[in-house]
């Protein structure tokens, strides 16, 4: 058995994660004391010496969705020495879309290839809830606002299924492959399934946006090659 530390295991995709990890020794990284927690900050570094003390295998899933990503990932690699495995959570297309959340992502990749600890980064594409967020956001508008792009998303239960495959497994010291859900559409048709679930009457209106972020997103850059990993569509997610 396994002693493993999961560093933001109290979020969307930390809860299920953590879930799938009971047969192992699991503590979560927070800022705040609580049952199966131990307390450090991956922003200044703080008490992170002591929690990573006798983890065997660090599933990073924090991200502060910004800039601070970099520092917390070089502060987490600064304490974890004696790691003998670090699962790195990541996102689809980061090396291929211009968005400045993604450049932090990417660079936090690098960091932890050079810092000499054993590794694994796993790629996934946009969670079911984020689309669901964005599309739940707009709920004051006149209209379902929808990018004219292409996603696949996934479910977070999978993408837990999957980091619990790769806790029993050795580090690639690379990528593992990217992961994506099992379809392939355009937002303006997940934003119909969406408006048909929510019971909402708004018309849902393509929307094209300059920018190479947008060409790249169009591109098809955010899904991934290969097999399709998830089962759960978005219309069985909104269900």
């Amino acid at each position: 058995m396994s002693s493993i530390l999961v560093t933001g295991g109290t979020g969307t995709l930390g809860r299920p994660t953590v879930a799938r990890l009971q047969a192992h020794e699991v503590r979560v990284l927070s800022r705040k004391p609580g049952p199966d927690r131990i307390v450090g900050d991956l922003t200044t570094g703080s008490g992170l010496a002591a929690a990573l003390a006798g983890a065997d295998i660090v599933v990073h899933l924090a991200t502060s969705q910004g800039r601070r990503d970099i520092e917390q990932t070089r502060n987490l690699l600064a304490a974890a020495t004696g790691v003998r495995h670090l699962i790195v959570m990541s996102i689809a297309g980061i090396d291929r879309i211009p968005l400045p959340y993604y450049r932090y992502k990417l660079e936090a990749e690098r960091l932890v290839a050079e810092s000499g600890v054993p590794y694994t980064v796993l790629r996934a594409t946009q969670f079911h809830n984020l689309v669901d967020q964005i599309l739940s956001a707009e709920r004051f508008l006149p209209a379902v606002l929808a990018p004219a792009v292409t996603l696949q998303p996934i479910a977070v239960e999978e993408v837990a299924v999957r980091l619990a495959e790769l806790v029993e497994q050795p580090p690639v010291n690379g990528r593992a492959p990217d992961i994506g859900g099992p379809e392939r559409r355009s937002v303006v048709e997940l934003a119909g399934l969406w408006k048909r679930a929510r019971s909402t009457r708004r018309a849902v209106l393509p929307l094209r946006v300059p920018g190479k972020a947008f060409r790249a997103f169009a591109a098809g850059h955010a899904t991934v090659d290969g097999p399709e990993y998830g089962k759960i569509t978005f219309a069985e997610y909104l269900r």
